[in-house]
Parts: C-alpha cells; structure tokens; sequence
C-alpha cells in the first residue's frame, strides 16, 4: 500500500514528460527537414552549371520562393544570395549548439573564442597569401587550416605546458589575434589588399558567397556524421575523463577530434557571427537548454531548437532592420536564455511547493 502513492506519482510524472518530449522531438524533425533543404539547395546551386536536371530544381526553388515573397509582402525569398545565407545560418543554428554541448559540460567554452581568434589570423593568413600568388578561392578555405592547425596547437600547449588552468589558451587567444592583426596592416600598406575586415570581426550576411554556403554545408554534414559515430565515447570522457582511460578509450584522440570540430565550426560560423561573436553561438543556445532540461540528451536536443530559433530570429532582425547578422543573432539568443532563467526558476518554485 505504501508504494502505490510513489508508484502513481511516478507515472504521472511520466505522463507529464510525454508532452514535452513530443513537442521536442517534432522540433527537432521541423529542423532536420529545413536543415535537408538547405543543404538541397545548396547541393543544387552547386550543381546547376554541369546538370540540367540540377538547374531546373534550382529555377523551381526560386519560383517557390518567389511565391513565399508575394504572400510575406518580402522581397527576400526570390533571391539565391539570400537562400546561400539563410542555408549557412541553418547549417550553424545546429552543428554549433551540437558541439557547444560537450564544451559548456566539459568546462572549456573559452575554446570557442580562442579558436575564432586563430581563424582570424587564418584570414589574415589568406589575404597575405592571395596577394602574393594572386590565388582566386575562398579565404575561409586557408582560415580553415589555420583554424585546425590553431585547434592542434591549443591541444598540444595544454598537455605540455606547465602553466596552470585555461592560460595556455589564453596566451593562444591573444597571440593569435595579434598575428592576425599585424598581418591584416602589413598587407593593406605593402599590397594594397582591401577587404572588409568588419564583415569577418562582426558578422555580415553580404560576406556569406557560394563557397561559404557550400564549405558549410559539407563541414555541417561531416560534423553531425561524426558526433553521431562517436557520441557514447564523447558523453563518457565529458562526464568522467579517469574512468574513461580506465575503460582503455583513447582519451587523448577524442579530445583533439573535439577541438578540431570545434575549430571548423569556428571557422563556418565566423562569416555569419563574426569572430567576435562566434563563441556565444556554442555557449548561449546550450545554457539556455540547461536551464530546462534534464539530461544531457535533452540537452543537446534543446540546445539545437533554441540556436535554430535565435538564427532565424537573428535573421529577421538584421533584414527588418538593417542590422548585423552576428549581434542580432545572439541578442536573440540572449533573449531566450534570460526567458529560460525565468520559466526554470517559476518551475522550480512550484515544483518545491507540490
């Protein structure tokens, strides 16, 4: 008799959560399907120059969008340029949050800035490169490898230095944003080199090209493919490290196969956030889901609805009102975690009470 009072709060207790997991996993679908889309288009703007096929796909993406324009009262939707940016902002909106995750949980979220500061050395690096060789690519190409060099570099400063707590990144993330600005002067006064070095510290939609979208996307892919191979041996090394070389895990692999995700995720989301700003998209989204979740899966699912919707909330702001993509985007996402703080807090006390 005296289990049947547990027994029942149990299962109401489990009736509740139904609800919300419901309404989390159909979120989730409503961001698998967008984020299939958007890596569709952007498949299909690569493809239309050599595939007929590919080409009259593109033309009916543009027409629906057309369509999407004419009952929004927009003049948005019929454009490829603004298809490329919202097809990236999607791409950062989750692999972001998804790796953010496991670096709030593990206590490493100044990463984030440090490897965003090394890719801005890695543009630097591509500007200086692209004036002496006269290359045509994307710069974020270079500031790719220097970003995963940068992250290689941070793994290694910390296993060998003798210094204590987070300064090895520390010292990384101010030397290399000195480099990157020293090469950036260097090269307008030696080589006339003009870029628009705002767009990268800031974030601008007008930086995002062709490239852009489709390094994105490819990078997005291949990080939501290896997070999902490797998920258990990363939850078990971010909750217990010793146990995890106990159990003979290679510790040291996952943890630079972390960091160099993080770094091309720095590296994608720099030229819609900026590099100022890049880091809030790893740690925001992923703070605001902990105050209402309750494990680290529903964490992780959380984290990724809510950095979509500071995306396409940051988005609509910026174009309604003229402004820069990366500050609107995590003015949005502060938006949602001080509404998190105050629902936690409200459920919190009624829980307490009942």
């Amino acid at each position: 008799m005296d289990g049947e009072p547990h027994a029942q709060s149990n299962s109401s207790s489990i009736r509740s959560l139904e609800p919300r997991r419901g309404i989390e996993l159909a979120g989730l679908g409503l961001v698998a399907a967008l984020a299939a889309a958007m890596v569709g288009f952007v498949a299909l703007d690569w493809l239309r120059h050599v595939l007929s096929p590919a080409a009259l796909l593109f033309e009916q993406f543009l027409i629906a969008g057309m369509w999407l324009d004419y009952y929004l009262g927009t003049n948005v939707f019929q454009h490829a340029f603004m298809w490329r940016q919202i097809a990236t902002g999607v791409c950062i909106g989750i692999v972001a949050p998804l790796v953010g995750t496991y670096l709030v949980h593990r206590q490493m979220a100044l990463i984030g800035e440090t490897l965003a500061h090394t890719a801005f050395a890695g543009v630097a690096v591509g500007l200086i490169f692209i004036g002496l060789t006269g290359w045509n690519g994307s710069l974020l190409w270079i500031a790719l490898v220097v970003g995963v060099l940068g992250a290689l570099a941070v793994q290694w400063l910390t296993e060998h230095t003798t210094a204590f707590g987070d300064v090895p990144i520390a010292i990384m993330l101010t030397g290399s944003f000195a480099v990157g600005t020293l090469l950036i002067s260097w090269g307008r006064s030696s080589m006339s080199i003009a870029i628009d070095i705002e767009g990268y510290l800031f974030g601008n939609l007008s930086v995002v090209t062709a490239d852009g979208a489709r390094m994105m996307a490819i990078l997005s892919v291949a990080v939501v493919a290896v997070v999902a191979a490797t998920y258990k041996q990363l939850l078990f090394i971010t909750f217990d490290e010793q146990a995890a070389r106990v159990a003979r895990l290679n510790v040291r692999w996952y943890n630079t196969l972390l960091i160099v995700m993080t770094a091309v995720v720095v590296v994608g989301a720099m030229q819609v956030l900026g590099v100022i700003l890049v880091a809030g998209m790893l740690v925001i989204p992923v703070a605001t889901a902990s105050q209402l979740a309750r494990s680290f899966r529903e964490t992780l699912y959380c984290s990724i609805l809510f950095g979509q919707c500071a995306v396409l909330g940051g988005f609509a702001l910026a174009l309604g009102l003229d402004l820069p993509s990366g500050g609107s985007i995590i003015v949005v996402a502060i938006l949602f975690y001080l509404s998190a703080i105050f629902l936690s807090d409200r459920s919190a006390t009624a829980i307490s009470m009942h």
